[in-house]
C-alpha cells in the first residue's frame, strides 16, 4: 500500500507527460501509464533513485481490457489510498494527410486514441476521484488538448475529430463531475513542444517552442486552485505563436 495520495499520469513519454509526472512526484505517488514501457522506464527510474514513488504500467487506453488490467494493478496497489488527480495526455492517433487520402482505419486512429481512450480514462479514474476526501487540493481530471482540439486544419481530419470530441467530453464531465466535486479541466496546447523529438527544429525566435517543464507547472496549478475559482480551460502557446 501506498503510504500518501497517488496521481496517475496517462500517455507518459520523453517530453510532457514525463515533466508532468516529475511535477506531482514532488507531493504524490505517481502511476504512468503508456503502450511502450521504454516510453516511462526512464522517468520512472528518475523518480524513484530521487526518493520519490513512482510506478509503469504498459497500457492501451483504447483497449478495454488493457485498461481494465492497469486498473485492476492500481486498485491492488494503491488500496484505501486516495486519487489525488489523474491528467490523460494520449498523443496517439495524429496522421497527417489529405481526406480523399486517408483510410476508415486511419480516420477512426484519432477517435479511438482520444475520444474512446479519454472515455475509458475517465470511467475509471472518476470513482476513484470522488471517493477522495482529507486531500490538499480539489481531486482533479486534466484533458491535454491541441491545436486541432478548436481548429479542424487541412489534412487533420481524424486528429481534430479525436480531439474535438475530447474536448466536448472534458465539457461535458466537468459540468457533471464539478459540482459532486471533482475538477475537470482541459488544456489546450498551442505549439511545437521542446521535446527530444524536436531539439534540432529551428525557428525564427527563441522560446518559440513549449517547455514541457512550464506546462507542468500549468498542470499543478489547475490542481491547485480552490473550489471557488476553478477553471476549465487553459490555451498554452509561445508568445509568437499565431492563433
Amino acid at each position: 500500500m501506498a503510504s500518501k495520495p497517488f496521481a496517475i499520469i496517462a500517455g507518459v513519454g520523453p517530453g510532457t507527460g514525463a515533466s508532468i509526472a516529475r511535477k506531482f512526484a514532488k507531493a504524490y505517488s505517481v502511476v504512468v501509464l503508456a503502450r511502450n514501457p521504454d516510453n516511462f522506464n526512464p522517468v520512472v527510474d528518475e523518480i524513484n533513485a530521487a526518493g520519490g514513488q513512482a510506478t509503469g504500467i504498459s497500457t492501451d487506453l483504447s483497449d478495454t481490457n488493457s485498461i481494465n488490467s492497469a486498473f485492476e494493478k492500481i486498485t491492488q496497489q494503491y488500496a484505501n489510498t486516495p486519487l489525488a488527480a489523474a491528467v490523460f495526455n494520449s498523443g496517439g492517433g495524429f496522421v497527417r494527410k489529405p481526406f480523399l487520402e486517408l483510410t476508415e482505419e486511419e480516420f477512426v486512429s484519432g477517435y479511438n486514441s482520444q475520444a474512446k481512450g479519454g472515455f475509458n480514462f475517465a470511467q475509471r479514474t472518476l470513482p476513484l476521484l470522488q471517493k477522495a476526501s482529507g486531500l490538499p487540493h480539489p481531486p482533479t481530471l486534466i484533458f491535454t488538448g491541441a491545436t486541432a482540439s478548436v481548429k479542424g486544419s487541412a489534412t487533420f481530419s481524424s486528429f481534430a475529430s479525436g480531439k474535438f470530441a475530447l474536448r466536448a467530453l472534458a465539457q461535458s464531465l466537468a459540468r457533471e463531475f464539478g459540482p459532486k466535486g471533482v475538477h475537470v479541466s482541459h488544456v489546450i496546447i498551442d505549439g511545437v513542444i521542446d521535446i527530444p523529438r524536436t531539439k534540432a527544429w529551428t525557428f525564427e525566435h527563441e522560446d518559440a517552442k513549449l517547455d514541457p517543464e512550464a506546462i507542468a507547472e500549468s498542470y499543478w496549478h489547475l490542481h491547485a486552485q480552490p473550489r471557488t475559482t476553478w477553471g476549465f480551460e487553459l490555451d498554452l502557446r509561445p508568445y509568437v505563436e499565431k492563433w
